[in-house]
């Protein structure tokens, strides 16, 4: 994705080129209104994460003009330190598509505007993700096998999604654990443990395994043709 982020906090905006430049996107910035302004109206993106409070012009006039004078429908999520329903209803009749609350992960950062984009390209007519019997709604994060529900808690689902959008290729445990929990890696084996819950919900009731360690590499899901 090519994607214009408008923030004024140098740290914040350091952490998200830092990842997103590491997944390949092409980044652009401003840290002010008036050029942020400029360069949304005058450079094709495929999304811009916009701040609300900017010095010069504040992200909610950028919005309304991007969609009412520039007749602009690139997708637009606001970051924002408020959270009252009153704040968010504002942006929304602003013309953002998206918001999200200080301080947020990045990998949300990223699903979200990912999700964003395919609305805005039309190529998304069925979000399911599918590794053989198994799949997976990204927006939900609702999973099944043999369309039975599989019971998951918050860290499992997003395992989950990382071995999904990567098959069939072996994930590491450092990606899964800094996708989840970016700097703040948790002490101890806690990924082994999330795995094991993840392989008894998405394994244990049925003959074939999905879910394969690859001992010294990481892991990876595989298709129930890949056993035959």
């Amino acid at each position: 994705m090519k994607i214009l982020v408008i923030e004024d906090n140098q740290d914040i905006l350091d952490n998200i080129f830092e990842y997103f430049e590491l997944k390949g996107h092409i980044m652009d910035s401003a840290q002010d209104g008036v050029n942020g302004l400029r360069l949304a109206s005058t450079i094709a993106y495929d999304a811009i994460v916009l701040d609300i409070m900017l010095p010069g012009i504040d992200g909610i006039e950028i919005c309304t003009r991007l969609r009412r004078d520039a007749q602009l429908d690139v997708p637009i999520l606001m970051l924002t330190a408020k959270v009252s329903l009153d704040d968010k209803l504002t942006g929304f009749d602003s013309g953002t598509d998206d918001y999200l609350v200080k301080p947020f992960a990045l990998p949300e950062l990223e699903a979200r505007l990912e999700a964003l984009v395919r609305r805005d390209k039309g190529v998304v007519v069925d979000s399911k993700l599918q590794v053989g019997e198994l799949q997976l709604d990204p927006q939900t994060l609702e999973a099944s096998r043999r369309g039975i529900q599989l019971e998951l808690n918050h860290i499992t689902r997003k395992i989950l999604l990382i071995l999904m959008r990567e098959y069939p290729r072996v994930v590491s445990r450092t990606r899964i654990e800094e996708e989840i929990w970016g700097d703040d890696l948790p002490d101890g084996d806690t990924l082994r443990s999330h795995i094991y819950k993840l392989r008894n919900a998405i394994d244990r009731p049925f003959k074939t395994k999905l879910l394969k360690t690859m001992p010294k590499e990481g892991y990876r899901l595989v298709d129930t043709k890949e056993q035959d």
